[in-house]
């Protein structure tokens, strides 16, 4: 008896365990969906992970170099995504993937390099906050960092 009870507890601690793994892989598909739209520049792709009404946030430092927090509206971001002449690649790398989940809701932090025409601009972290909603994960919020010096700190070793 002993034996069978231990068997059911394992079978569900692993049915458990894969559950989580998968929804992981599901939420960080959603970052990979988002930024797939966002390098070839379709914000179809891109809508069909954000959310309607979607939060889009900058912290970084202004010219002065006091700390700011810029608020931008995504239909803004998307147009300047759209409109972005052919001759110039964006291209945003995700150096490593966190993601925390508590049922419907997960935090993914994806630190980033970011280049310019293939040339170094600035690095810093995204944070994505994904709601699990009737048609699956969607991204909520996303709030980035933005700068250009210790961004070798970034990586991991």
């Amino acid at each position: 008896m002993k034996f069978l009870f231990l068997s059911i507890l394992m079978c569900i601690s692993c049915h458990i365990s894969a559950q989580k793994t998968v929804t992981e892989n599901a939420a960080r598909e959603v970052i990979d969906v988002f930024f797939d739209g966002f390098h070839k520049g379709d914000t179809l792709i891109m809508n069909s992970v954000l959310s309607p009404n979607a939060i889009l946030q900058s912290a970084s430092k202004n010219r002065e170099g006091v700390d700011v927090l810029e608020n931008t509206h995504f239909g803004n971001f998307k147009k300047s995504i759209a409109s972005r002449p052919s001759d110039q690649v964006w291209k945003e790398v995700i150096i490593d993937y966190t993601v925390s989940i508590d049922g419907n809701l997960a935090h993914v932090w994806t630190p980033y390099e970011f280049y310019f025409n293939g040339t170094f601009s600035h690095c810093g972290a995204n944070a994505f906050t994904l709601a699990k909603l009737e048609d699956g994960w969607k991204i909520v919020h996303l709030i980035d960092s933005r700068r250009r010096e210790d961004c070798n700190a970034m990586k991991k070793e």
